[in-house]
């Protein structure tokens, strides 16, 4: 699923009380990288006043012409979960996640007894034990693209996307609500009811749950009769609104740009919206990355289009550590050459962040380590010249280890050493026909990947699954394969499609192709790949849980229950 482009921007800020002018060949490993590649860490200032603020809110709009000079889809595609995917003891399925403990937004969350689904801006309920819809509620909400959810306990927080923010005057597009994001508490503990409505300026980037506490990140662009992002919260009859307060916005010494980004934080549990205590900053931010105690913003405003004041490509990344309560507070910036290909290309290990990026101009890639140093994120070591002259299509960070596939013609599985951040290195490759769109582990030394199967030319020819051994650093391999002609999977743009049941060593993702739509159902067994079905569904499938020994998959017209087991059918449950 694509992702909106960016405007061009500035930097982070730490959010301070008051505006104040305190200052807040073969791919190589080369040990701590060379000085060219370093990039200096980016220094964060408070405005000396409000009127500072909008004067150089005005000089970046006139400069840049108040959009993006270019549009692009960003892929920020989120990836699957880390190793087995659910706790043991779990008897369902949780949505596919980067981080444990870390959940993220998608249009289906499940709590084990009821399974919540919102698709064109309607909430369903359907009760697993029963299999009946239990619940259903127009929402109000006019999203740009799908509203998602995240759920905890008898509570759903449902986010629609405002839209991106030059679109708000272009001609014959009327953005919803002007632009403005929604956040909607649902309690779901009876017939589903709305308690409460946030409405924000801009347009949604992610967002990350902890516990019942929900992050939520939004991006805006100042306009001239509105420099800064209003809000209003409706709960019952009650309404209140709110702007962002000046004192709030910081920026960083250099600053070149008019997007702002905010980070609101709400409590799934409470029975209202606040204003999500917003941290604010001059700043534009595309992909997210979180763990349950820190969050990660980067700027990938390379991958889109190039910057106006000739600057090269390159990746600015925050660091906010997260409370078990509360909003985050900053603790740290960088810059690393490059651009990322989602958040999957960030991951924070032993006290280190390891990001993998690809320079545009030179087509080559690099795996670059940044250690938090006195409120700067500074590399200290590199693994470059990976898949020159090639992209990066997935990465997987693994504890000590990392995964990087490149594409142009043919697929190089790189396989890295990291645990000895000073000195990252590449310890092996494989050279397939094809690419991976996603890394997904199952189990240990075992990755699947999920991408197309390509000519030696490149040329796409159908949805393909590959079972790789990587227990031997030097020499991954290949050890099965399966391959549907002529057909593409929402997997390979939005891992949140993948169900990895590692109970039942079961693999289920959608597939879609000129014959027949439904989820194809693969065992990992030893070295092999098992096909155990292609279940036939009316209309596209687009993901598939566990609850018990039921397989549920879910297409937008309602859930098809099938036997764990066997995979034949129980019962279809049409949602309306």
């Amino acid at each position: 699923m694509s992702r909106r482009s960016r405007l061009l921007a500035a930097l982070a800020v730490l959010p301070l009380a008051a505006c104040t002018g305190s200052p807040s060949p073969s791919p190589s490993s080369s040990g701590p990288a060379p000085s060219v590649a370093a990039k200096p860490a980016l220094k964060l200032v408070a405005f000396d006043s409000c009127a500072q603020l909008e004067k150089e809110l005005r000089a970046a709009a006139k400069k840049y012409g108040g959009g993006p000079a270019a549009v692009d889809d960003l892929r920020a595609v989120p990836e699957a979960a880390r190793g087995a995917g659910v706790p043991a003891e779990k008897s369902y399925s949780g949505t596919n996640v980067h981080e444990a403990g870390a959940d993220e937004p998608d249009i289906v969350k499940t709590d084990g007894r009821r399974i919540v689904t919102v698709t064109g801006g309607v909430l369903k309920v359907v009760d697993a034990a029963t299999r009946t819809q239990t619940g259903r509620l127009d929402l109000g909400i006019e999203a740009f693209g799908e509203p998602k959810l995240l759920l905890s306990g008898d509570h759903a927080l449902v986010l629609g996307d405002g839209g991106p923010s030059y679109l708000k005057d272009a001609a014959r597009i009327q953005r919803p609500f002007r632009g403005r994001s929604e956040v909607l508490l649902v309690d779901l503990s009876g017939t589903p009811r709305l308690l409460s409505r946030y409405r924000g300026d801009g347009s949604l980037v992610d967002a990350r749950q902890t516990g019942s506490v929900a992050r939520v990140v939004l991006s805006s662009t100042p306009q001239i009769d509105a420099w800064l992002p209003t809000w209003e919260i409706t709960t019952g009859s009650d309404r209140a609104t709110g702007r962002l307060d000046c004192s709030q916005v910081h920026k960083p010494e250099t600053f070149t740009g008019a997007a702002m980004l905010r980070v609101l934080t709400f409590d799934l549990n409470a029975n209202s919206l606040s204003d999500g205590s917003p941290v604010a900053m001059v700043a534009d931010g595309d992909a997210v990355y979180a763990t349950p105690a820190s969050l990660y913003i980067a700027n990938n405003q390379g991958m889109a289009f190039r910057r106006f004041d000739g600057a090269g490509r390159d990746t600015e990344i925050y660091r906010f550590t997260l409370p078990p309560a509360g909003k985050p507070a900053y603790v740290a910036s960088g810059k690393v050459p490059g651009t990322l290909l989602n958040q999957y290309s960030m991951s924070e290990w032993d006290g280190h962040l390891r990001v993998a990026t690809t320079d545009p101009d030179t087509q080559s890639s690099a795996v670059r380590v940044l250690r938090e140093t006195s409120g700067k994120l500074t590399e200290v070591g590199a693994a470059t010249g990976l898949g020159k002259g090639e992209r990066i299509y997935s990465v997987r960070f693994i504890g000590a280890r990392g995964y990087v596939v490149t594409f142009r013609q043919t697929d190089p599985l790189y396989s890295l050493d990291l645990a000895d951040p000073a000195k990252p290195r590449v310890t092996g490759e494989l050279k397939i026909n094809g690419y991976s769109a996603h890394l997904q582990p199952v189990g240990e030394n075992r990755l699947v990947g999920i991408g197309q199967e390509a000519t030696a030319e490149g040329r796409p020819l159908g949805t393909q699954v590959s079972l790789f051994d990587v227990s031997d650093p030097a020499s991954p391999r290949r050890l099965d394969q399966h391959v549907v002609a002529n057909a593409f999977s929402e997997a390979e743009a939005d891992p949140h499609a993948v169900l990895w049941w590692p109970a039942t060593s079961l693999l289920v993702i959608p597939v879609s192709d000129v014959r027949a739509d439904g989820p194809l159902a693969l065992h990992v067994s030893g070295d092999q790949l098992r096909q155990e079905s292609r279940i036939a569904m009316a209309g596209p499938v687009r993901r598939s849980l566990v609850i018990g020994d039921v397989l549920w998959s879910l297409s937008d017209s309602g859930m098809l229950a099938s036997r764990l087991s066997t995979l034949d059918r129980i019962a279809w449950v049409a949602t309306r």
